[in-house]
């Protein structure tokens, strides 16, 4: 209580304070992802990779958008069920559950914006890549296909 004290004093009297400035997170590429069914892609996005605790924590957190055909892929250090939630994120995903042998164990479509809702993969799954809401329907990615990635320079 002691700083907020402090940090309200701050501001001459009549003067207004200002709000906290809304920081935009820009998508930075990682390398590319394929969805792919036999031999055939589906589809192909560029991908921002969480592979440590900290930046699996943020994810898409805070951002209102993400760039056409670009997602996120998380990495986690085993295979296990896994669960995401909406909380602070800002817009509409679709979860994307993948096994360690890189096949889709299941899909969650349209995951709503700040719910607090724990979203369960329903099976074990090392990877999840999170694309803009309605991806997965549009390019007829389902249970079963496969993911390839690569980090860029690679």
């Amino acid at each position: 209580m002691m700083s907020v004290a402090i940090l309200s004093g701050c501001n001459r009297p009549g003067e207004t304070p200002t709000p906290d400035a809304i920081v935009t997170i820009p998508f930075t590429k990682h390398g590319d992802l394929d969805f792919v069914r036999g031999t055939e892609t589906l589809s192909t996005i560029e991908i921002e990779i969480a592979d440590s605790d900290s930046s699996r924590l943020r994810g898409l957190m805070q951002r209102t958008s993400l760039p056409e055909n670009s997602g996120m892929l998380f990495i986690f250090p085993v295979e296990e069920e896994q669960g995401f939630w909406m909380g602070n994120t800002q817009m509409s995903l679709d979860l994307i559950y993948v096994s360690a042998d890189s096949s889709i164990v299941s899909i969650a479509k349209y995951a709503q914006p700040m719910a607090l809702e724990t979203i369960p993969s329903g099976a074990p799954a090392q990877y999840v890549v999170e694309v803009p809401a309605g991806y997965t329907d549009s390019y007829g990615i389902i249970e079963g296909d496969m993911i390839v990635w690569r980090r860029a320079g690679q």
